[in-house]
């Protein structure tokens, strides 16, 4: 029964502070994205596309992010050619939100769980940019790749990296587990 208590606090937790997370999140959308009188999207997306201009531009690759007049995204330019776009959810606001509800269900010391969330939001967020600069770069250089890129192997660097975060959680810091 012991066993069965800690699977129902770790489910209890996670999801309470997923569900706060994301209402929060979505409220932030629903106030910040616009579609009349023109398509404006939440700042946080905007920023990553801005960040990771400036990715690209300090590896010397000529970038520019501009507002999607036709949709809620914004168009990622290399030499001039549209590369890409930054959506919602190339923002990686949602997986750091899961993050921080794994986080938070295998709780340990509350200082080692507020810095861990914080340096692992930050990880994941650098990460991200990094991925999307990549990203672009290999889609403007072998387009024909996009798919294969885009939905298996960017994919898989993002998770993956929170799923080791997640591991050395567990295994370093968390309490639930003794």
């Amino acid at each position: 029964m012991k066993k069965n208590k800690k699977v129902l606090i770790f489910l209890a937790k996670f999801f309470v502070s997923y569900f706060v997370l994301f209402s929060l999140y979505s409220w932030y959308l629903q106030n910040s994205q616009k579609t009349t009188p023109a398509f404006k999207t939440a700042t946080i997306t905007t920023e990553v596309a801005n960040q990771t201009v400036k990715i690209l531009d300090f590896f010397g690759v000529t970038a520019k992010a501009e507002q999607h007049n036709k949709e809620l995204s914004v168009k990622l330019l290399i030499d001039g050619n549209y590369t890409a776009r930054v959506i919602e959810g190339c923002n990686a606001i949602s997986l750091i939100i899961l993050f921080i509800a794994f986080i938070i269900a295998f709780s340990g010391p509350l200082k080692k769980t507020l810095l861990y969330i914080l340096f692992g939001s930050l990880i994941i967020y650098f990460i991200n940019l990094l991925r999307i600069a990549f990203l672009s770069v290999m889609i403007y250089r072998y387009p024909e790749h996009q798919e294969f890129l885009h939905n298996l192997v960017f994919p898989a660097i993002i998770y993956g990296t929170i799923f080791l975060l997640w591991v050395l959680w567990v295994n370093k810091f968390s309490t639930l587990k003794k």
